[in-house]
């Protein structure tokens, strides 16, 4: 047996969750599963059940249901969203019983489009499209942040109060659980330099929406055709209620302008949006500040926040490798990319990436 096969056994009981389907849905004629491999995060599997193309997203196998694997909290976040200005896959069932795929999992339809990761569709590769691309992405922003999210039933849903803070002390932490390892290997010091700067720079206060938490052009899938209309966006599972500019300044932190730098994370950072005729940095930013009327102040904070994020994400990553518990191929190049990331963080501190 392929390690491939294996490891989507582990996934899926293909006859429990026919049973499952059937169950909830109807029995139908055709019936088939298939992975989805895209992301680090959740496990997605593309589902065909009669005439209808479903999803099933699942923690990875093995995985406990914290923040960043709770689906159940991504399935309520897509419950309360029908019917408001956020554009969102239509959910179908949720399941907390663990006896059918072992851990909690949710059902979805599947929305029909392209999800731009590594490039552009060619219906897009015109001046006019690629302006289009990136209004709907902050447009569809500044609808998540202009949500009453108290009327949609999410009022409980997080703490919106310290949230900038608890997210500077967070990803402090991550980093430190990671160096307990890497720091055998290689040390980081720039990122203790940003970590004290973040600290030191966090806004006291901030505005209190709903935040999805890793808001970016890759996360958010477009219908066919064109003009380009974003039709949904995916990956709430960080989602909760905070500090909407935290949101802002990460989408910001993978948008690139002409005669930006060399990435740091090729391998996570597409350029295309380089080209003629995508809006800057800057006037995505003004078009959010008109559509939400929120001010988007500390700009070298959310921004340094974000690559500081990043950074610790690629140190776990590297923690992981070391440890043998990954095979992911990007996982050994964090040994030189989370310097990169660091160095790039510095950069936006001292003012030397502007918006």
């Amino acid at each position: 047996m392929s390690d491939g096969q294996d490891y989507f056994e582990r996934l899926v009981d293909e006859d429990a969750l026919r049973r499952f389907l059937a169950a909830e849905l109807g029995e139908a004629d055709a019936y088939e599963v298939r992975h989805h491999a895209e992301g680090h995060s959740n496990e997605t599997l593309f589902v065909t059940w009669g005439d209808r193309e479903l999803v099933v997203r699942r923690p990875p196998p093995g995985e406990t249901a914290d923040t960043a694997h709770d689906v159940l909290r991504e399935y309520r976040v897509l419950e309360a969203l029908q019917g408001t200005a956020v554009p969102i896959p239509k959910p179908v069932v949720g399941c907390a019983d663990h006896a059918v795929l072992g851990s909690d999992f949710y059902v979805m339809e599947k929305v029909a489009g392209d999800v731009l990761r590594d490039a552009e569709p060619d219906r897009f590769a015109t001046p006019s499209a690629r302006q289009q691309v990136g209004e709907e992405l902050v447009d569809t922003l500044a609808a998540i942040h202009t949500l009453d999210y108290e009327a949609v039933g999410l009022g409980e849903f997080g703490h919106p109060p310290g949230y900038t803070e608890r997210q500077v002390d967070r990803w402090q932490q991550q980093i430190d659980w990671a160096t307990e390892r890497t720091a055998a290997e290689r040390t980081v010091p720039e990122l203790d330099d940003v970590g004290e700067w973040l600290a030191e720079n966090c806004p006291e206060e901030h505005e209190h929406t709903l935040v999805h938490g890793d808001y970016k052009l890759d996360n958010v899938l477009f219908a066919p055709g064109t003009p380009p209309e974003l039709a949904a966006v995916m990956d709430w599972e960080m989602a909760t209620l905070g500090d909407p500019l935290a949101d802002l300044g990460w989408m910001l932190s993978y948008w690139r302008d002409a005669g930006d730098p060399e990435p740091a994370t090729p391998e996570l950072t597409a350029t295309f949006m380089e080209a003629d005729g995508y809006p800057t940095r800057r006037e995505l930013v003004e078009r959010y500040e008109a559509a939400t009327g929120i001010e988007y102040e500390n700009d070298r904070f959310y921004r340094t926040l974000a690559v500081y994020k990043l950074a610790a994400l690629g140190e776990m990553f590297y923690r992981r490798y070391l440890e043998g518990n990954s095979d992911d191929p990007m996982y050994p190049r964090m040994e030189q990319r989370v310097p990169a990331l660091a160095e790039r963080a510095r950069r936006i501190t001292d003012g030397d990436e502007p918006l």
